[in-house]
C-alpha cells in the first residue's frame, strides 16, 4: 500500500532502546510532493510474515518506535499519516511486563499535543487501544468495509456471554461499521472501496486513499500548531453521549 500512495519512502527501524518491533513500520515519504511521516501496523501476507510481524499486534516497543517517528515528524514539520490494521496490541505477559498500557497512554498524550497535522486511516481491523495508540488524529478516515471498535467482537462476546461464537451479536451491538461510526461522529469520512472489497483492486483502493489524504492535508496544513492541537482536543472531548 505504501508504495502505491507515496514516493521516496524510507523505512526507519528501532525504538532507540534496543528493539525493532516489526508489527509497526514507518518512515518519511512524499505524497503528491508533500513530505510526510508514514506510520502503520503491518500483519504480513504469508504465515512466515505473519509470525515475523506478530500478526500486526504491536508490543510496547512498537508504540515507542511510533512515538520516535511522531517526534521526528514534529521536529521537521512533517504531517503524520497512520495506516491502521490491527486486532489490537499484543496481549502477552511480556508486553504487560514491559508496560504496554503505559506505552499506549504516552502515545495518546503525545499525539494529542503534537504540533503537526495528523491523519489516521483504518484500512482493515481497528481494535482497542492497539489502534487508538496511532489514531488520535485531526482526521480519522475508514475504508468502507473496515471496522473500528473498543474491543474485537470475539473478545466482547467472550466477556459478555462466555462464547466467542457470538461475535456477530457483539459486532451488531458495538456499531463498528464505517457507516455507523460516521453517523456517530467517531470518524470524519469514509473511503470507498472497489466492488467486492479493497483486495479486488489494490491500485484503485490506493488511489482513493491518496485522494483523501491529499484533500485533508491541504486543509490541515493551512492551520497553525495551536489550531491543530485545539482541533484534536475538541474532537475527542466532544465524543460520546452523557445522560443524567
Amino acid at each position: 500500500m505504501v508504495e502505491r500512495i507515496s514516493e521516496n519512502f524510507i523505512e526507519f527501524h528501532g525504538d532507540r532502546e534496543g528493539t525493532d518491533d516489526r508489527a509497526i513500520a514507518g518512515g518519511p515519504a512524499t505524497i503528491d510532493g508533500i513530505p510526510v511521516m508514514l506510520i502503520g501496523t503491518y500483519k504480513g501476507k504469508s504465515t512466515k510474515e505473519n509470525l515475523i510481524h506478530n500478526f500486526g499486534m504491536p508490543q510496547p516497543q512498537g508504540y515507542r518506535k511510533a512515538l520516535r517517528l511522531f517526534k521526528h515528524a514534529e521536529r521537521f514539520n512533517m504531517p503524520i499519516i497512520t495506516l491502521i490494521d490491527t486486532p489490537g496490541a499484543y496481549p502477552g505477559i511480556k508486553a504487560e511486563e514491559t508496560a504496554q498500557g503505559t506505552a499506549i497512554a504516552v502515545n495518546l498524550a503525545e499525539l494529542a499535543k503534537i504540533k503537526v497535522p495528523v491523519i489516521a486511516i483504518i484500512t482493515g481491523e481497528g481494535c482497542s487501544g492497539g489502534a487508538l495508540g496511532l489514531a488520535v488524529a485531526n482526521k480519522v478516515l475508514m475504508l468502507e468495509h473496515s471496522y473500528y471498535t473498543v474491543i474485537s467482537p470475539e473478545g466482547c462476546a467472550s466477556i459478555l456471554w462466555r462464547d466467542a461464537a457470538l461475535a456477530d451479536k457483539a459486532a451488531s451491538a458495538l456499531k463498528i461499521t464505517a457507516d455507523d461510526l460516521l453517523k456517530f461522529n467517531i470518524i470524519d469520512d469514509i473511503i470507498k472501496e472497489p466492488q467486492g472489497g479493497a483486495h479486488y483492486d489494490y491500485d484503485l483502493t490506493a488511489k482513493n486513499i491518496k485522494k483523501k489524504i491529499v484533500k485533508n492535508l491541504k486543509e490541515l496544513m493551512s492551520k497553525s500548531a495551536e489550531e491543530l492541537r485545539n482541533d484534536r482536543y475538541d474532537k475527542f472531548r466532544s465524543k460520546g453521549v452523557f445522560a443524567k
